[in-house]
């Protein structure tokens, strides 16, 4: 594969998730940027929102006076926008500048107008998030367009690389003024697909059947649909994370694009030597948070499992998780299991009754004995319906607890008040049955701590397993990945059931064992082996924009 970071001059990424943490697009970002930054020094730069205030600041942005500083003394930029320039505080440290957008609001009718004559955008269905998305990402636009024509004499091979539908107007701006810039548009799932399965429409059986602007219509999908389909139809190079994507994207935009899977930085995971530190400490916290909401008394031979993620119901397959964990208390277990959900959901702060437990060191059982924090839509809240509807009690007689933990685990939710990545260490799995996946950080997270995971054929992760591994499973490689498909709903149920109770059941040198090769797995999805994926990717676009800046 080609390395074209020598004739790099500049590379831009713009992101709705730079210094601004909501999901895995976040964990693609900034786990890369050490790799890219390695060679591209500080020829790259990260743009993305300012949503913060002085009361709220980002707690990833370093905000710098220095850098830069010629170019924000004279950027020029349209009135309403403001930057501010720094760094990015995740390993690399790249370059970073927030961009404040409101200013773009006053001329959306005719910058929508503009959209629709070049490229048949269709803003007139708009709802909800577009109206924001496509400010920021046209306020990007004109600050990548003021730091090139300031350095214009210096940088002549730049590229400009969108991310998600949220900052494709961003590039097609920028394809309109400044079209000698090469630009990538990446897409890591298509707002159309996810809509289908967020529906409950079956994407997989009916793919080849479907039309993306018909359904896009459907589904009154129309604007962030054509804002899709343009960005990806324009920019010189498009990519997506996996095989997965590439088809439905194929499908539902119809254009191919380049498969940039996505890598795990391994300085997020402890040390060899402190790892069994950080595991005890990780599941003594654990387990005395179920201790005070239960009044059970867990002990250290507990098996702990998990699933995570973004909060989608069927997409993530909380559902299947769930109901795997109920088959399993019908099983004959030789252990406790303790199922955690630690999903971030509309979550209305911890549990008062549940913080005075822990910090009095009682641990009388609580009201609800299912859940740590407070819902602010309790009735409504999917994995909590589905968690009563099943009939978990959490009680001396029962032989899988399930504990929904509904809050960002950043280290000051109230209850646990360690990251996620402080708490997955003290896992003894993991289960993530997806139907909607287009890649899977939180199965490559999993096995990159040495936590044996389940996974599914419908997640990217999953089918780059299957490529490496004939036949993998929890003694090959610390993974086991269900065939799922739109019919089979009960036989992942069932095969995740019978993957947990054997790893419940298994010795501890067996268990030792699926642990080294989880982690040994990861370690070939790194982003120093996957990076040069991107790029093959960025050399295309470059191509691309000189044949096009020739003619």
């Amino acid at each position: 594969m080609n390395n074209c970071s020598t004739e790099i001059d500049l590379l831009f990424e713009t992101s709705w998730e730079v210094c601004n943490k909501i999901g895995g697009i976040y964990t693609v970002l900034s786990s890369k940027a050490k790799t890219l930054k390695e060679q591209l020094k500080d020829r790259l730069i990260f743009i993305g929102p300012d949503v913060w205030s002085d009361e709220s600041p980002s707690p990833y942005f370093t905000e710098s006076k220095t850098l830069m500083r010629r170019w924000v003394q004279n950027a020029r930029l349209p009135e309403g926008i403001y930057v501010r320039v720094g760094r990015w505080d995740i390993p690399g440290k790249p370059v970073a500048i927030l961009v404040k957008f409101d200013g773009m609001y006053a001329n959306k009718d005719a910058a929508y107008s503009r959209m629709w004559e070049l490229y048949q955008v269709d803003s007139l269905h708009a709802y909800g998030d577009y109206d924001e998305g496509c400010a920021f990402a046209r306020a990007a636009a004109e600050v990548i367009k003021s730091i090139i024509t300031f350095n214009k004499s210096e940088h002549s091979h730049t590229i400009a690389h969108f991310d998600e539908w949220t900052t494709a107007m961003g590039l097609l701006t920028l394809k309109a003024d400044m079209p000698e810039v090469a630009t990538v548009f990446t897409t890591h799932a298509t707002s159309i697909g996810r809509s289908i399965c967020g529906n409950g429409k079956p994407l997989y059986d009916q793919l080849k059947n479907y039309n993306g602007d018909q359904m896009a219509e459907e589904l009154n999908m129309q604007s962030k649909h054509s804002l899709e389909k343009a960005a990806a139809w324009n920019a010189d190079c498009f990519t997506t994370v996996s095989d997965v994507t590439a088809d439905e994207s194929e499908q539902l935009l119809g254009r191919r694009p380049v498969v940039t899977p996505n890598g795990f930085e391994l300085n997020f995971v402890p040390a060899r030597t402190r790892y069994n530190a950080a595991r005890k400490s990780a599941r003594a916290c654990i387990l005395e948070v179920a201790h005070a909401l239960t009044g059970i008394d867990y002990n250290d031979n507990t098996f702990i499992v998990a699933s995570s993620g973004r909060c989608e119901f069927r997409n993530k397959g909380l559902d299947v998780f769930l109901d795997s964990m109920k088959a399993l208390a019908d099983r004959s277990l030789n252990r406790r299991v303790l199922a955690l959900v630690l999903v971030p959901a509309w979550c209305g702060g911890p549990r008062a009754d549940l913080r005075n437990q822990i910090d009095s060191r009682l641990h009388s059982r609580l009201s609800d004995p299912v859940i740590t924090h407070r819902l602010n839509n309790y009735s409504d809240d999917p994995v909590n319906r589905r968690i009563h509807e099943i009939g978990f009690t959490n009680d001396s007689a029962s032989k899988v607890d399930v504990i929904y933990v509904p809050c960002y685990l950043d280290g000051n939710d109230g209850i646990f008040d360690l990251t996620y990545y402080q708490l997955l260490p003290g896992l003894d799995a993991t289960v993530f049955a997806s139907y909607y996946e287009p890649w899977g950080y939180t199965p490559l997270e999993s096995v990159a701590f040495g936590v044996p995971t389940v996974t599914t054929t419908l997640a990217g992760f999953g089918r780059w397993i299957e490529e490496i591994e004939i036949k993998p499973t929890f003694t090959s490689c610390g993974v086991e990945v269900v065939e799922r498909t739109d019919g089979n709903y009960h036989k992942v149920v069932t095969a995740i059931t019978d993957s947990i109770e054997v790893l419940a059941s298994a010795a501890p040198e067996a268990i030792a064992d699926i642990r080294r090769n989880a982690a040994e797995i990861a370690a070939k999805a790194q982003w120093t082996d996957f990076i040069s994926y991107y790029y093959t990717a960025y050399c295309d676009a470059l191509a691309c924009a000189d044949i096009r800046n020739k003619k």
